[in-house]
Parts: structure tokens; C-alpha cells; sequence
């Protein structure tokens, strides 16, 4: 089978949040036909929204997979649930929240599983540790990694860990 190169999006703002994230490190590189290939440093960033709840820990985590797009997908759930993910109102505190981001060069508009994710473009708890694993990144629609970051401030988003 080939390999294909996903970019996954991890945050947390519940119950030890550096933790939850620190575990789903370890998931990720358990999952099978799977290598976790590289880990940002994790990021502290507002909640979206100006949602009252506590800021949220967020890192990028890049895997070399053969698991196909919705099978990774259904990993990654599974992940979240054995962390205590509880879904609830979107952008809500939650746990852990496990996204891919990018798969390969895939695009799609099924809205279980949009590629690139929704708001990639815009986020900046998505595009620095992302631009950390992969600074010559270029999405799918040809658009290089630095150029989003050029239009991204960083708006109270601080690197706090390796």
C-alpha cells in the first residue's frame, strides 16, 4: 500500500490540557499501519469566539499512514472518546479535540471530513505549529504554508513547551 502524509490538529482546554495532549502523542503513534513522523511544541491560544472557557493547548502532529482518510478519521474519534471527549455545542471546552487537517493532497467538502479542514487558513493555533513541522509546506490549492502565515498574527497565541 502507499503511505500518505496527514496532518493532524490536536487541542485541549479540559482536565490537565499539556496531559491530554501529551497522550494523544502517544495514540497517535500507536495507531496501526502509522508512524508519527513529527511533533510540534504545543501552543496556548484563546478559546474562538470569545467563548468563555479556558484557553485551549494546541499542537500539529504529522503522520506517514496507510490508513485511508475515514479510517484514520474513526481512529482519531476513538482516540478523543478515551480521553473523555463529550460533544456538546460547537467550539465547546472540550477535552481533547484530534482534526486532520490535511491529507495527502486531498480535497473534499463531505462535511464529516473536510479537507483542508475548515478554517485552516485563518487560525493561527493551526498555521505556526504546522509551519514548525513543515515550513515548505503547500496546500492543495497551491498556496505555500509562509505566505497564510504572512496574514496570521499570532493574536495572544505563545508557544509554551518543546
Amino acid at each position: 500500500m502507499v503511505n500518505s502524509i496527514a496532518y493532524i490538529g490536536l487541542g485541549s482546554n479540559l482536565a490537565e490540557p499539556v496531559k491530554q495532549i501529551h497522550q494523544a502523542f502517544q495514540s497517535l503513534a500507536t495507531l496501526p499501519q502509522t508512524q508519527l513522523r513529527k511533533q510540534s511544541g504545543l501552543y496556548q491560544s484563546k478559546p474562538l469566539a470569545n467563548m468563555l472557557q479556558p484557553d485551549y493547548i494546541n499542537a500539529v502532529a504529522v503522520l506517514e499512514t496507510q490508513l485511508p482518510p475515514y479510517i484514520l478519521l474513526e481512529h482519531l474519534q476513538a482516540i478523543e472518546n478515551q480521553q473523555g471527549r463529550v460533544r456538546g455545542e460547537r467550539w465547546g471546552a472540550r477535552t481533547l479535540d484530534l482534526d486532520i487537517l490535511l491529507y495527502d493532497a486531498l480535497q473534499s467538502t463531505d462535511p464529516r471530513l473536510c479537507l483542508p479542514h475548515i478554517g485552516l487558513t485563518q487560525r493561527a493555533f493551526v498555521l505556526y505549529p504546522l509551519y514548525e513541522c513543515e515550513p515548505a509546506l503547500i496546500l492543495p490549492d497551491g498556496t505555500p504554508l509562509e505566505i497564510l502565515l504572512q496574514h496570521c498574527p499570532m493574536d495572544g497565541l505563545y508557544r509554551i513547551e518543546n
